[in-house]
């Protein structure tokens, strides 16, 4: 439901996505979707008799597909490029390794950096839960610091707008729920709420810390004694690491049967940064999540 309005946003925006190294089967599925559904104008990256043989076997419909012919090895850094210049609006990961294209996307030459943190933001559509939940950062950032965190809450808001949520609710998570000079995680969510007070980040209320139960469940809030108005009412989730996140959202994709769209903020341009694991749904709704910030 909220994956499909978000799809509907997105329609008809005439963006331009380059995809490195695109001779894969599950991403050629989710681009040709993105290309029949008129999110995007595709442009495949690597070699061209590979991506023909994937785009004949797989999406059959797809007549004259623009390719550009280059070697696996080559293909990231031609994306890349093509982006930098102007000439696609947003970048999407094929068969390359993630840190292989990430250097080359954070190469200077390229100008694509902003001095922000690149992080990923997840939406989160569960089975029977009232609301999507946006989490970050269960893809790029290890370890976040303080600053890292205030640049990934800004980031999650961007989204929670594009979803039409505003002024949303930021729980910043971790296992226990108070403050407790031994856990830098409980002090550094103490401090992001104090920083939201006073007006240094902007545009959504933040609480911390939190265990996980007490953000999701009014239930447990209330049976805990926690008042807040993110308590059991949370919209985003600051994950401490990406250990935690993670886990958290292959447990929901896996486990809860969630729907889930990902994208990487922070640069220049948005990238479609998605697991090997991932569904050809979830590759297709991330495409439609970063087009929107393309």
């Amino acid at each position: 439901m909220y994956l499909e309005k978000l799809e509907e946003r997105a329609k008809g925006r005439g963006k331009k996505l380059a995809v490195a190294v695109a001779n894969d089967e599950h991403v050629i599925e989710a681009v040709f979707r993105a290309w029949k559904e008129d999110i995007c104008e595709p442009v495949l990256f690597g070699p061209k008799e590979e991506i023909l043989k994937i785009v004949k076997e797989c999406t059959p419909e797809w007549e004259k597909p623009q390719i550009v012919d280059c070697l696996a090895e080559e293909a990231g850094r031609l994306a890349v490029e093509t982006v930098s210049k102007g000439e696609c609006d947003f970048l999407m990961k094929g068969k390359i390794k993630t840190g292989d294209l990430m250097k080359i996307y954070l190469d200077e030459r390229y100008g694509l950096r902003t001095g922000k943190t690149l992080s990923m933001v997840s939406v989160m559509e569960i089975p029977d839960f009232p609301r999507p939940l946006i989490i970050s950062d269960p893809g790029m950032v290890i370890s976040p610091t303080l600053e890292q965190k205030v640049d990934m809450i800004e980031h999650c808001v961007r989204v929670a707008d594009v979803l039409g949520i505003k002024m949303p609710k930021v729980a910043v998570v971790g296992a226990i729920e108070i403050v407790n000079p031994k856990m830098p995680v409980t002090i550094e969510a103490a401090v992001l709420s104090k920083m939201n007070q006073r007006g240094q980040i902007k545009n959504c209320i933040v609480d911390g810390p939190f265990a996980l139960d007490n953000v999701v469940s009014e239930e447990a809030a209330r049976r805990k004694g926690i008042e807040s108005p993110v308590a059991g009412k949370a919209d985003i989730l600051i994950l401490p690491d990406i250990e935690a996140a993670n886990i958290l959202y292959k447990a929901l994709v896996f486990l809860a049967k969630a729907r889930a769209a990902s994208t990487i903020l922070g640069g220049r341009v948005p990238v479609v940064l998605t697991s090997r694991a991932d569904s050809e749904e979830t590759k297709y709704y991330s495409i439609v999540l970063s087009s929107l910030f393309a």
